[in-house]
């Protein structure tokens, strides 16, 4: 099952340099994530994806993020990069659930 939406690049608030980038998924994507996941979950109640931003895919895990009652992706620097994606900036993210 695969996710797609627009989303917009965030620092971590727990350290506002650049190397802590995220992004958030939308909540009813992340409730139905949840439910398909429940007790399924890896540590700290993590899934395992594929992510994809533009030409750039990669297997990662979304985590939850309680305050926002959603997943948040981790970006990594070589994905920014590559897309030439900065915070605040917008991307389109496709999340593609893996061992579900």
């Amino acid at each position: 099952m695969a996710y797609v939406f627009d989303a917009e690049v965030m620092l971590w608030d727990a350290r506002k340099d650049e190397t802590w980038t995220l992004i958030s998924l939308p909540v009813d994507d992340a409730e139905e994530i949840r439910h398909r996941t429940e007790g399924m979950a890896n540590g700290f109640g993590s899934v395992r994806v594929t992510a994809t931003i533009g030409s750039s895919t990669w297997q990662t895990s979304i985590f939850p993020d309680a305050g926002q009652r959603t997943y948040v992706l981790p970006v990594k620097k070589a994905v920014r990069t590559a897309e030439g994606l900065t915070a605040g900036d917008t991307a389109r993210v496709a999340v593609e659930l893996r061992d579900f």
